[in-house]
């Protein structure tokens, strides 16, 4: 992967893990890096779900793609937001 490619993922899995962010109720306690790490694997988890059914290829804007990721990523905040205030 070239370091463009690399920037790039970053990049969108800040914009993913952000929204994905914003779509959890409450306050999270996890930083900014942890919401990175879930928004990259969220557009990488949610590329391959949506190339699977058939929406990531389409005229424009892919709407349900980003949905998808974005869903994810709010679940993945989520999860790790519980694991870490349950360990506290």
């Amino acid at each position: 992967m070239e370091i463009s490619g690399i920037i790039s993922a970053i990049v969108i899995g800040l914009i993913i893990g952000v929204l994905g962010r914003l779509v959890v109720p409450g306050r999270q306690h996890i930083g900014i890096l942890w919401t990175i790490v879930v928004g990259i694997v969220a557009a990488l988890i949610g590329a391959g779900i949506a190339s699977a059914v058939g929406v990531a290829d389409t005229k424009g804007v892919d709407w349900i793609e980003w949905l998808i990721q974005i869903a994810l990523a709010a679940l993945g905040i989520a999860a790790l937001d519980r694991a870490k205030t349950a360990h506290r």
